[in-house]
């Protein structure tokens, strides 16, 4: 027997995402594309949310 909403169900289609920054290595933060930390554009951050990396969860367990 098969549930009745698996009938109507649709998988979830997200759309392609661009992240606005990039992380560089060097000086170990997320950049604007004009050299500017992501941390400083305040429209960027209420986007969303956070700018956070991997960069932490590669070097510390408890990140």
């Amino acid at each position: 027997m098969r549930p009745f909403a698996l009938n109507y169900a649709r998988p979830a289609v997200h759309p392609p995402v661009t992240t606005p920054y990039t992380y560089e290595s060097t000086r170990q933060l997320n950049v604007l594309p004009d050299g500017r930390p992501a941390i400083s554009d305040r429209a960027l951050l209420l986007a969303t949310g956070t700018t956070a990396s991997t960069a932490g969860s590669k070097t510390h367990f408890d990140d």
